[in-house]
């Protein structure tokens, strides 16, 4: 007798996920929370509360839906918060697409995140 319960693929683990030199995810799809988490602490935030997890889901929709860059007045507009709130939160623009695990943005567009 087979077993032909559908088997459910789990969520890579943070150490098995893929980074380039530097220290973007490769393939956004491996992404989770836990590897938010842990690329945080590492960017020097100790917690991600719900402005932080906030931000991050915004963008990773932006991103995934549009394959671009939600300018942060975009982001400042629909979070209802202010350009410096943002960068209090994640310390500048390119540690929140590092912990939103979006890929490197290219040499151009990293010019304008810090």
């Amino acid at each position: 007798m087979h077993n032909t319960t559908p088997q459910v693929a789990s969520p890579p683990s943070p150490a098995f996920v893929l980074y380039d030199e530097e220290g973007f995810i490769i393939d956004p799809g491996q992404w989770t929370e836990t590897v938010a988490t842990i690329l945080a602490e590492s960017n020097g935030i100790k917690a991600l509360i719900k402005p932080h997890w906030d931000i991050i889901y915004f963008i990773r929709e932006r991103y995934l839906s549009y394959g671009s860059i939600p300018p942060m007045r975009t982001i400042c507009r629909k979070m209802g918060t202010e350009r410096d709130a943002v960068k209090g939160l994640f310390g500048g623009c390119l540690k929140l697409w590092r912990i939103a695990g979006l890929p490197n943005p290219g040499e151009e567009a990293k010019t304008y995140m810090d």
